[in-house]
This record gives C-alpha cells, sequence and structure tokens, in this order.
C-alpha cells in the first residue's frame, strides 16, 4: 500500500512501521509518500516530520491506543453492511433523538446503544443524532475536545463499532447524523502543527485556535475537512452531520467554506442515491445560512425556539433567557422562527439577526439539548411537569424538533460536563476554564470539577427510571404527540404565515391555531380550564400524565391539541 501525507513546509518526512524509519519522497505538491507493499489492514505506522516525532496520521482511521499511539491502517472495504435496503430519510416532517454515546447506556459502546434501538422506534423519532465520536484524552468527554478527526473513538467502539451501529439504526428504519467539529480541534493530542498550516494560530474563539480557511496553503486544509465530511457520510453510510458552532468558522474566500462543503454533499446524495442532511449550529440568526442561494445547509439549530419554550415553562429570566421572559417572545418564535431578527439583543448588548421567512422544518427546535442542560453549572434538566409543557409546544411546532436522550421519560439524571484530560495542567484548571466561559449568563458556578470520574458516572440515563408510573406516564405523552404530529399535516406544514396566535388572561395561556387544528397551553400551569372555541373536538390533552414524584395540584389539562369542526 502507498502511504500519503500532506506536509508542504517539510523538508524531510520519514514513517515507521515498526521495523525502523523510512522516507517518504515527494509526491504531487506539497505531498510526500513511499509504498509499503507489507502494509495492511491492522497495520501501525507514525510520521517523522524532519526529524521530530512520532506523530500519528493526520489522516488516521484508526488509534487503537488513543490520541498519543500509533496510527493503525483500516480498510473500510472489509466491513460487511447489510442495509442495502436503505434509501435515507428526509428532514422534512422528522423528528431528532440526539444521545450521547457514553452515557446514554452504563455500558457506553455503540453495541450497547443498538441495544435501544426498540425504545427509539417505538418513540417514533426519525433521526439519531449522535455527538461527537473523534478520539479524545482519557477515556470520557463530550466530544468536543476531539483530535484526529478521521479515527471514532475506541472506547465506544471504534469504526466497526460505528458501522455497526448505524447498520442496526438503518435497519430499523432510523437516519443517523453525527455531530462534528470543524472550528476548532481540542488542546491535547492535536499534532497537526508540524505537518502543515491548519491552524493560523490566533484565537478563533473561546476554544481554541483558528482552523486557516483562508490563508496560504488554505486549498488542502478545506480539503481535508470537507473529505472527513464525505468520508462519515460515504464509508460510514451515514446519513447528515451536524457542523458544531459554524460561526467561529473564519473564512473570507469568495466561496465561503460551508458553500462548498454543501456543494461536495449534494453531489455525492447524487451520487448515493439517497438524501443527506447538513444541520449548522450558529449564533448568527441569519437564514443566509439555510438559503439554497446562500450557504445551502439543509437546517440550522434555532437557540431562540429553545430560550423562548425554556422561559416560558421555567420562568427563569437570567442571562440570554432576559429576552424572552415575556410570553410575546414564546409566540414571536413559534410563529415566525426567530425572536431576534434584526431587533435589539439585551445580552449582546446589540441588535441581532434578520427575519427568518421559511420554510420552518429548516429550523432545528428543542427544549431540551446537550448544551443547554450541559452548560448549566449542575446540568439539571425541566422537571416531569415542565417537559409536559414543552413537548406541548414543541411537538406541536411546525419545525424540526429534537430531543434529547431521556427526556421522553423525564429522566432524573444530569447532564454535566466531564473531561479526562491526561495533562495536569489541564485536568486541575478544566473546571476554573468553565467558570470564565459562562461569566455573565447569570450563574452561581458551583459545578463538580469536570475530571473526577463520578461527574461522568452521574450524567449517565438510568434505564430502571422506566418501571416507575410517572416516567412511563410521561412517554407515553410524547409518543402520543409524535404520533399526532404525523397523522396531522397541519402540525408539520412548513409555512410560518399560517399560524395564529392568541394570549389570553395576560399572558396565562396560549392559543396557537393551523387550518383547523389548534393548541391550547397553560404557561402558568395553573389549573386554568381551557377556553376551547365551540365545535373544538380535542384530539389529545395530557389529563392522563401522572403527576411525578415532585407533586402536581392541576384539576384540569395543561396541554390540548384540537379540531375546529362545522
Amino acid at each position: 500500500m502507498i502511504f500519503e501525507v500532506w506536509a508542504p513546509r517539510a523538508t524531510t518526512v520519514e514513517t515507521d512501521l515498526g521495523s525502523g524509519r523510512r522516507a517518504l519522497g515527494p509526491s504531487r505538491p506539497g505531498w510526500w509518500a513511499v509504498e509499503a507493499p507489507e502494509a495492511g489492514h491492522g497495520t501501525d505506522y507514525t510520521y517523522w516530520v524532519d526529524g521530530e516525532g512520532p506523530f500519528p496520521d493526520p489522516r488516521s482511521l484508526r488509534q487503537p491506543e488513543g490520541i498519543f499511539g500509533p496510527s493503525r491502517v483500516y480498510d473500510h472495504g472489509r466491513f460487511t453492511w447489510e442495509d442495502h435496503d436503505w434509501k435515507g430519510r428526509d428532514l422534512r416532517g422528522s423528528v431528532i433523538y440526539e444521545l450521547h454515546i457514553g452515557t446514554f447506556t452504563p455500558e457506553g459502546t455503540f453495541a450497547a446503544a443498538a441495544g435501544k434501538l426498540a425504545h427509539l422506534v417505538e418513540l417514533c423519532v426519525d433521526f439519531v443524532e449522535i455527538m461527537p465520536v473523534a478520539p479524545v484524552p482519557g477515556s470520557r468527554n463530550w466530544g468536543y475536545d476531539g483530535v484526529d478527526l478521521y479515527a471514532v473513538n475506541e472506547t465506544y467502539g471504534g469504526p466497526d463499532g460505528l458501522k455497526t451501529f448505524v447498520d442496526a439504526c438503518h435497519r430499523a428504519g432510523l437516519g443517523v447524523l453525527l455531530d462534528v467539529v470543524y472550528n476548532h480541534l481540542g488542546p491535547s493530542g492535536n499534532f497537526l502543527h508540524p505537518f502543515g498550516p491548519y491552524l493560523t494560530g490566533t484565537q478563533g474563539s473561546y476554544w481554541g485556535e483558528a482552523v486557516n480557511l483562508d490563508g496560504p496553503d488554505s486549498d488542502e486544509v478545506r480539503r481535508y475537512f470537507i473529505d472527513n465530511a464525505v468520508q462519515w457520510l460515504r464509508d460510514y453510510h451515514l446519513d447528515g452531520l451536524r457542523l458544531d458552532a459554524v460561526h467561529a468558522l473564519h473564512d473570507r474566500r469568495a466561496t465561503h467554506f460551508l458553500t462548498e462543503l454543501a456543494g461536495e454533499v449534494d453531489a455525492l446524495a447524487c451520487h448515493l442515491g439517497r438524501p443527506l442532511t447538513l444541520i449548522a449550529e450558529s449564533d448568527l440568526n441569519d437564514p443566509f445560512m439555510v438559503d439554497p442561494a446562500g450557504h445551502g445547509m439543509t437546517a440550522q439549530w434555532n437557540d431562540d425556539l429553545h430560550h423562548a419554550i425554556h422561559a416560558a415553562v421555567t420562568g427563569e429570566s437570567h442571562g440570554y433567557y432576559a429576552d424572552f421572559a415575556r410570553p410575546e417572545a414564546l409566540v414571536k418564535a413559534l410563529t415566525s422562527g426567530f425572536v431576534h431578527d434584526g431587533g435589539y439583543s439585551s445580552f449582546r448588548a446589540r441588535s441581532h439577526g434578520r427575519p427568518f421567512t421559511g420554510p420552518a422544518y429548516r429550523l432545528v427546535g428543542s427544549a431540551q439539548n446537550h448544551d443547554q442542560i450541559g452548560n448549566r453549572p449542575r446540568g439539571d434538566r425541566m422537571t416531569p411537569a415542565q417537559l409536559r409543557v414543552a413537548a406541548g409546544l414543541l411537538l406541536t411546532s411546525p419545525f424540526t424538533p429534537m430531543l434529547f436522550m431521556g427526556e421522553e421519560w423525564g429522566a432524573s439524571t444530569p447532564f454535566l460536563f466531564f473531561t479526562d484530560h491526561v495533562e495536569p495542567a489541564l485536568r486541575e484548571g478544566e473546571g476554573e476554564r468553565r467558570r470564565r466561559e459562562f461569566v455573565g449568563f447569570g450563574y452561581d458556578w458551583d459545578a463538580p470539577e469536570p475530571g473526577d470520574l463520578e461527574t461522568f458516572e452521574r450524567s449517565k440515563l438510568d434505564w430502571t427510571e422506566l418501571k416507575e408510573e410517572h416516567h412511563r406516564s410521561l412517554l407515553c405523552w410524547y409518543r402520543d404527540l409524535i404520533a399526532l404530529r404525523k397523522a396531522l399535516p397541519e402540525l408539520t406544514d412548513p409555512r410560518l404565515g399560517l399560524a395564529r396566535a392568541e394570549l389570553g388572561e395576560g399572558g396565562k395561556w396560549l392559543r396557537i391555531t393551523r387550518g383547523r387544528i389548534g393548541v391550547w397551553v397553560d404557561l402558568c400551569q395553573d389549573s386554568i380550564t381551557p377556553p376551547l372555541p365551540d365545535g373544538a373536538v380535542v384530539l389529545l390533552d395530557d389529563s392522563d400524565v401522572s403527576a411525578g414524584p415532585e407533586g402536581d395540584p392541576r384539576s384540569g389539562p395543561s396541554v390540548v391539541v384540537y379540531r375546529l369542526v362545522g
């Protein structure tokens, strides 16, 4: 086989296959290569650049000994796929379920997660979205400290484990999205610097150096990330990618990196004959992100919808929730998409965003996600009573809903920020760095230490909770809402202009009407009698949802979905 690596500024490049170093020679511009007929699947190797090393391959497909170990040759063709009938899944009308492999099950592996797919099928979600799986320091991490971006975390099951999981999802009728991080690399085990100008050397975001997307030699850097995206979609049969914090991608070129990536993915979708999805996490509130004439992303996360639902249900108004504390913000989010669409943001102390005109499915909304739970000091979730209302708002909206693992049964386990850095300086300073990151968010930062094993263990879902009546009851409510969503075209109609909203009793309740379907929500959760129109036929309400251990003095429903007749 041929070993090839990009190192445009090196004078010598060598590889070591375990029997001593051998020199690579210049091949195409900036690239070095050497043929090693004896090597193949399973061969371990490292690189040396200008006498420095050993380093893993920047495009390493496997790191069996972790981020500081050698790379291992991995042949994608050796895996036997069984998803031959899979035709892909369209994002339109779908429901996404976000999970973290390490905490979704007690075992924290792809194989264990595959064992829970029946639960997701019965919930009737359409996509599983996996948090990042690139190798990270130690044995536990959210995934956003990843390096060796072409490889898969061995703790979870490595490349074959991911393929087996995707294969099982497809056979169960579920699409799979993968969260990828292209705006920075982790602070530990990042050995790209010796090979070439992958990073700019300037602080691109809070999390580290900016990726070189527009400077000298940036053509190959862009290719590095685009080829990475293609690998996941082609070789791992993934159905789409969630792109982390794209507002931290600094690119001044005429064709933005995201636009170039979207074009490549569209071409791959045509070749594969199945839809491929790109979802951007963006803090810009700019519809250019999803405009086919703009960056061409399939969809983008909509934090405004989350913030509006969260503020309405919990009553919190600190930090960025201050702009969403009034019920009118919830109305605007549900009927317009963005709350900040050019107006003033007090949290940013400036105007923010542009109006969104749809279609609504291009905005991914949530009542909970890994960020909005995990970025709270104690990683606490909404209560089951709060989730009952939040689910009613989210799953009857025209946007693409996303649930976070365990939300559907009101999991009591937190989702905390956890790491396992090897270097003492990173391990010991992580808690303080985390505290500084959230200055101004309105929290008293009493978070547990990220590097403690207990912090990770506490974040694992407790599946035995499903034996308890109030958890099973909430799960049934989520199932019923999703089933109703799929049965009523009005609830997924992407035309935002169709919705009509009414606030009653000074904002105590909200009514949203789309065609002949109405949704009434008690925002105060204080047993208001639903003021339903004459001729309304109730299709679903939450009267039978068990109160839960926190108690619930309701004497009537908090959410009612009804049809107007006559």
